[in-house]
């Protein structure tokens, strides 16, 4: 069989073939009388085993080697090119989400373009300061890529570098919540922690609520209890059993116990607030210093009901707590007294003067 015909059955080209012959992957077996290329079929069927090897990445060197080398094993060979494929295919990846953000900006320009790969490239800097400046600086004119700065949000350990991209995220053209969404998902529990704080951080999008909601029921306290934060200060009360656990595990407590204390004022659930911490303050495992924080979040609710619990647990039978809460209600009292004595002076002038 000519090279020609060789070349149409394999689809390998002619040039191909002639240099699979200088380099002695496949040399024909005979010659015409014209001198041209006869191959054989064992030759042929050669042909067909150097594409199949191309086609698993092969290098034509290494092909040569298993071809020609009977102890050559393929299982280290098949090994590096699993790593090498994996590392490719990680490379690709990469570009394509790349590709996909600056799309997703909808540039105008090369400048925007060049200016949105500016960011990327400071983002996966390995300094946090660079991680940092490339958030703060950049320009105000080119809208950063939600969803760059989101994926930036779940994999950033660096405190401050997170806090100024949660600020930027919050103030981009889109929402990239979708990509917080799927962080909130992952089975990385600090993964799901900053998508949680970036989430509460977010303006008001539609699915955030129900996203937070979602995370009171996380497996970490960390991320229940940033939810619980968030949830609270808008005032959702089903954060109210969260926020109670924070006081009694010490978590957050002093911010846990303020959240509390403006939803016993402000959104009518002072009755269910004041005896989930009673529960708390009762339990049989309940230690003094446990007790002691449950009396100041109950100081932080600024209820009557929460008053009556302090007064009784001035003559508690565990003496620090009992000295906490007389504290406390002097203070209570000097506040109701100041305030009488303010109602006084203001009555007192709006009197009429005698004639």
């Amino acid at each position: 069989m000519l090279i020609g015909e060789v070349a149409r059955h394999s689809g390998v080209s002619a040039r191909m073939l002639r240099h699979y012959d200088a380099l002695g992957l496949v040399r024909p077996t005979g010659r015409t009388v014209g001198g041209y290329r006869e191959y054989s079929a064992e030759d042929v069927r050669r042909v067909f085993h150097v594409e199949s090897l191309r086609s698993l990445g092969l290098s034509l060197k290494q092909i040569g080697r298993a071809l020609q080398d009977p102890g050559f094993t393929p299982s280290a060979l098949v090994s590096d090119l699993i790593r090498w494929t994996e590392d490719r295919l990680e490379r690709e990846r990469e570009l394509l989400e790349r590709l996909r953000a600056i799309d997703a900006s909808a540039p105008t320009g090369w400048r925007d373009v060049l200016r949105i790969v500016e960011l990327m490239q400071g983002l996966d800097s390995a300094s946090a300061a660079r991680r940092q400046q490339a958030v703060l600086a950049r320009s105000e004119g080119v809208p950063a890529p939600a969803d760059v700065l989101a994926g930036a949000v779940l994999a950033e350990s660096d405190p401050h570098v997170a806090g100024a991209l949660r600020w930027a995220l919050a103030r981009s053209d889109g929402d990239g919540m979708a990509t917080l969404a799927a962080g909130a998902r992952s089975e990385d529990a600090d993964i799901r922690r900053r998508a949680v704080l970036a989430i509460a951080e977010m303006p008001e999008t539609p699915g955030a609520a129900a996203m937070l909601a979602d995370a009171l029921r996380d497996a970490d306290t960390r991320v229940r209890g940033h939810a619980a934060l968030a949830l609270g200060r808008r005032g959702v009360t089903a954060a109210v059993p969260v926020l109670v656990g924070m006081v009694v595990e010490g978590s957050n407590d002093v911010e846990a116990a303020e959240v509390l204390g403006t939803l016993a004022r402000d959104h009518g659930c002072a009755d269910r607030v004041v005896s989930a911490l009673v529960a708390e303050l009762d339990a049989p495992t309940a230690d003094s210093a446990t007790r002691i924080c449950l009396t100041q979040a109950l100081f932080e609710l600024s209820v009557a009901t929460a008053r009556e619990v302090l007064r009784r647990l001035a003559s508690d039978d565990d003496r620090a707590v009992a000295l906490v809460a007389s504290a406390f209600v002097g203070e209570l009292d000097g506040r109701s007294a100041g305030d009488r004595g303010a109602r006084v002076r203001s009555a007192s002038g709006r009197r009429k003067p005698r004639r």
